[in-house]
């Protein structure tokens, strides 16, 4: 049984940061929504309570059956969670009288503090709480305090329990990760042995025992993601493993070419469909982010289905779904607002009759490269930036034409190609560029010009859940707007967008 850390989601925004982080102490860790625990499975070797946004002292408060699980594992209650385990054991959580957001010292730590080993006062923390403790149950003692919270940390009486009124998980905390691997793999005992080889190893065996002698059928998309996951199917079950790469006429410029000769030689069975007429035809003229996405996603469905029942004996359909995607499509009160739509979360159409297999679920997106590496897949594959899954349609903003399709891809290759021959494609996470829904008069020679602006995008980031803009050169982006205007015929303008995520998205529909 997988050695398994489970954390209860409150809603926080650091939630996932908390997985990050327990993670990279080579622990497998899930996250669930408060009022879904899982099985508590043989696994399960420690339990962390999230923060959240609400108040213990609300009337509908999130209140947890934890009957199971405290006293039964090293449990740690991080902010809210921390509250919770006082106010439900007899102490007293009040209204802030100093609230505090942001940095904040522990200026004093118990001697004898497990949760603390390596760890001297004083010690940088981040704070985020607008209730405190004012007063512990009978049976816990404080661990830690700063200068206007007396409770930032304590524990209860013989017991692995803990809680902690600050994030250990954001960076802003300088000693949160040794407090965290104090916990981990300290108090509950953790090996810290799941690394890339054992999750192949593991996913491997998986695999073979999940398909059995049946056979699957992938779509792959030329990214790092879908790549991964076809190279773990195909380790596990061979030639059983057919895999359909679908041109939807959206992809970067040549794309469809290069990618088909990029999986040369890999051991895999592919299959290259164009079929950009049965995509453009129906996206002529949509402006809709979402209808461009269901539409794209309906004929995606019926050409892959089309394509999949030429082979004979599939009953499994490969996804390259990765954790992220299954974060943002569950939420701790039900079903999440619709952001957008995820491609690869959500399940098939009646129609098809092939069960799902999912080797990447429960990774993040640096995790699955690491995954690739450690299976022997080219470093330049893995290091490509991710693509949306309905390409360039959902960075068209405005109605698709052919005309628009061409333009954005023209500027698209100009704008890769720069950061690579800069030297910057590598630093980014994500680039692209973005055809906006208007026209700008501009100067070209002695004439008057009327054209389209388009405006180019550059993160930085993890795992895409959060993000921020790149400070690229000037120089550069004076470059690359020169080239721009003077080789794509339709282009006089060119912006460069500086917003993080949050608040924007990193895709602009």
């Amino acid at each position: 049984m997988q050695e398994t850390l489970l954390i209860l989601d409150f809603g926080s925004q650091f939630t996932q940061l908390i997985a990050r982080r327990v993670r990279e102490l080579n622990v497998y860790c899930e996250i669930h929504p408060y009022h879904s625990i899982p099985e508590l499975h043989s696994g399960i070797k420690g339990v962390i309570l999230s923060g959240s946004p609400h108040s213990t002292l609300e009337f509908n408060a999130p209140h947890p059956n934890l009957e199971n699980i405290r006293g039964h594992f090293p449990l740690l209650g991080v902010c809210y969670g921390a509250q919770l385990l006082a106010q439900t054991s007899g102490g007293e959580v009040a209204r802030s009288t100093h609230r505090e957001y942001g940095r904040a010292m522990v200026q004093t730590i118990a001697s004898d503090a497990q949760l603390f080993q390596g760890i001297s006062a004083p010690s940088q923390v981040w704070m985020s709480h607008g209730d405190t403790i004012v007063r512990l149950p009978e049976n816990a003692h404080i661990e830690a305090s700063t200068a206007d919270v007396a409770v930032a940390a304590y524990r209860f009486d013989n017991e692995s329990t803990w809680g902690i009124q600050f994030h250990p998980e954001v960076y802003h905390s300088t000693d949160g990760f040794q407090l965290l691997k104090n916990f981990v793999l300290g108090a509950c005992g953790f090996a810290g042995d799941w690394t890339p080889d054992s999750f192949v190893e593991a996913t491997v065996a998986s695999l073979k025992e999940q398909v059995g002698e049946d056979r699957v059928v992938l779509g792959l998309s030329g990214g790092v993601d879908s790549t991964v996951a076809a190279v773990l199917l195909s380790k596990a079950i061979g030639d059983r493993l057919h895999c359909i790469f679908v041109n939807n006429g959206l992809l970067r410029k040549d794309e469809y070419a290069s990618v088909l000769k990029q999986y040369e030689g890999m051991g895999l069975q592919v299959k290259g469909v164009d079929a950009t007429d049965d995509f453009l035809n129906p996206l002529e003229g949509v402006e809709d982010p979402e209808t461009k996405r269901k539409t794209i996603g309906r004929v995606f469905i019926e050409v892959f289905d089309r394509e999949s029942m030429a082979i004979p004996g599939v009953k499994w359909l490969g996804q390259g779904t990765i954790y992220p995607d299954v974060i943002e499509s569950v939420s701790v009160k039900g079903p999440s607002a619709t952001i957008k739509s995820h491609h690869n979360v959500g399940g098939l159409p009646d129609f098809m009759k092939l069960k799902v297999v999912e080797p990447l679920r429960m990774l993040f997106k640096d995790e699955v490269r690491r995954v690739g590496a450690a299976l022997g897949i080219d470093a330049a594959l893995l290091g490509r930036h991710p693509f949306p899954g309905p390409g360039l349609a959902i960075r068209i903003l405005g109605p698709i034409t052919r005309e628009r399709v061409r333009i954005l891809q023209e500027v698209d290759a100009l704008y890769i190609q720069g950061l690579r021959d800069a030297g910057w494609y590598d630093k980014v996470w994500q680039a692209g560029a973005i055809l906006l829904p208007v026209k700008s008069v501009g100067v070209m020679g002695d004439e008057r010009t009327y054209e389209q602006v388009v405006a180019l995008r550059a993160v930085e980031s993890t795992d895409g859940m959060t993000a921020d803009w790149v400070h690229l050169p000037y120089t550069f982006l004076a470059d690359i707007s020169n080239s721009i205007i003077n080789k794509v015929r339709g282009v006089n303008r060119v912006v460069y967008d500086i917003s993080s995520k949050p608040p924007a998205t990193i895709e602009w529909e």
